[in-house]
């Protein structure tokens, strides 16, 4: 499948909207059983109301300083795509998530992530910022954190044209008949917020800044902006209609945020194997 071919389906832009992080993990699955179920695809923007740690897959929850989250406002949930865990601040980050029938994407993982990514370094490039995927795989430096683990050239974006800092990670998860992908664009770094969310991390606010940067630290742009940038490299990539959710659809958010993302048995209680 090529960039013309996509944007020859039917796509829906939802603009960002601010939701608590198991609701926004929820409508990614809805998205799912809609795009599957023969109705629209879905090009999204969110934000996370209030700041949000979500836990990799299959993250130990050994790894998160709980009492630190609750104390601080920060919401906890659980991805479904794998790696560590990712501090989304209220204002320092900006997501985003890509639906579409999986029989409509390619299934080799690196094709994938090549077909789905463009509209993010477009938003990069709209900002001014030359980023793209690292040009080779670096080591961990902190596991639990998903921005400090090893960068991969397939899905991991940075500053410096491939040479620079981690700005962005994208993950993928594939249902029978959908397929998800989801990322994090760091807009303002934050390290020691990112930080504290972890159970005694081994790793300094310093170090942290060496791997990471932010919109705010390459370019004078304000949130919105941001926010704009990648909107219109999204809604241009999928030649998307501007839409939103139906009430049914939210419904259904709401029913698989308390059965998974909002449940201690999901988010606290799983037994992590990546630590």
């Amino acid at each position: 499948m090529t960039d013309t071919d996509i944007a020859d389906r039917e796509w829906r832009l939802i603009r960002e909207e601010a939701r608590p992080g198991p609701l926004n993990m929820a409508l990614d699955e809805v998205a799912a059983e809609t795009a599957a179920s023969g109705g629209p695809r879905t090009v999204r923007l969110y934000r996370w109301a209030p700041s949000c740690l979500s836990m990799g897959y299959g993250q130990a929850p050994e790894t998160v300083d709980w009492a630190h989250c609750e104390a601080a406002g920060v919401d906890v949930t659980r991805r479904q795509t794998g790696g560590g865990g990712i501090y989304h601040d209220n204002d320092g980050d900006i997501s985003y998530s890509i639906t579409a029938p999986a029989d409509e994407l390619p299934g080799e993982l690196l094709e994938c992530y090549h077909l789905l990514c463009p509209p993010i370094l477009d938003g990069f490039a709209r900002l001014g910022v030359e980023a793209d995927f690292v040009e080779e795989k670096r080591p961990s430096i902190y596991k639990p954190a998903c921005y400090l683990r090893g960068l991969h050239p397939a899905h991991d974006v940075v500053s410096h044209g491939g040479t620079g800092r981690k700005l962005a990670g994208n993950a993928q998860y594939r249902q029978k008949s959908a397929v998800i992908q989801h990322g994090s664009i760091t807009y303002d770094a934050r390290p020691d917020a990112h930080l504290a969310v972890f159970a005694d991390p081994d790793v300094t606010s310093e170090e942290f800044s060496e791997r990471v940067a932010g919109i705010t630290d390459l370019v004078d742009a304000t949130r919105e902006e941001a926010v704009d940038a990648f909107t219109a490299a999204l809604q241009k990539w999928a030649d998307a209609e501007d839409g939103s959710w139906t009430e049914a659809e939210l419904a259904r958010a709401e029913e698989i945020a308390d059965e998974k993302y909002r449940s201690d048995a999901w988010v606290r209680d799983r037994q992590g194997s990546d630590r």
